[in-house]
């Protein structure tokens, strides 16, 4: 009789401690999850800041008719300039389908400041365009951010 005893202790004991670590595990899990989509929300942010920042510095010059060839040229790389280092965090931490949208937004924004160093006007047809495609882009780089953070239309989070 004592021994059924004891192998019931043992054995409930280690039913016990086998459940404390199997929720453990996978408590552990679902912090990490929640600091990685945290961190990467807060990139993401960033990148998103920085690209508008950028954007609209170039608006500003391209509103500008008067401005010197040489301060544009300045000016823009100036403004674009974060947006490098940004974009190279985004390569190494975002999803694959994150990257491919992001490195699409930079590359068009890229696009619109060189016509805005060029000289290019607000009122031009080609700064037009390039504001089209660049904002088409960024739409598709909002779109996937979304869905890697699995944000809803309506903003919510699971």
């Amino acid at each position: 009789m004592q021994w059924t005893t004891l192998i019931s202790t043992i054995v409930g004991a280690a039913i016990a401690t086998g459940s404390a670590m199997l929720l453990d595990r996978q408590r552990w899990k679902r912090e990490r999850l929640d600091r990685e989509t945290q961190a990467r929300r807060g990139q993401y942010g960033d990148y998103l800041a920085g690209l508008s920042e950028a954007r609209h510095a170039c608006g500003n010059m391209a509103r500008d008719p008067e401005m010197e060839p040489s301060t544009r040229r300045a000016r823009a790389r100036e403004a674009f300039g974060p947006c490098i280092g940004l974009r190279y965090q985004m390569t190494i931490s975002a999803p694959r389908r994150v990257v491919e949208a992001s490195e699409d937004a930079f590359r068009r924004l890229r696009d619109l400041r060189d016509l805005v160093m060029e000289g290019v006007l607000v009122t031009d047809p080609v700064y037009l365009e390039g504001r089209r495609t660049y904002d088409d882009a960024l739409a598709v780089l909002r779109a996937r951010m979304r869905e890697d953070l699995r944000v809803s239309e309506d903003g919510t989070a699971p």
